[in-house]
């Protein structure tokens, strides 16, 4: 779902900022915990826009 975000984004010129924006504000926590639980253990399957995002969403 994130990379998906990520497409919607891709052409904004703050799209990092943007795709975290739309993670904080319409994933609920167990979601964000889960997803930067993922990056930690490697993220397979993130883009690179994602992984640069979720550098600025919040875990809770």
């Amino acid at each position: 779902m994130a990379n998906q975000i990520s497409t919607f984004f891709q052409h904004h010129p703050e799209a990092e900022a943007e795709i975290a924006s739309h993670i904080n504000a319409f994933w609920e926590k167990r979601m964000r915990r889960q997803i930067l639980a993922h990056l930690a253990a490697g993220g397979a399957g993130l883009n690179e826009r994602v992984r640069t995002a979720l550098r600025q969403v919040k875990p809770g």
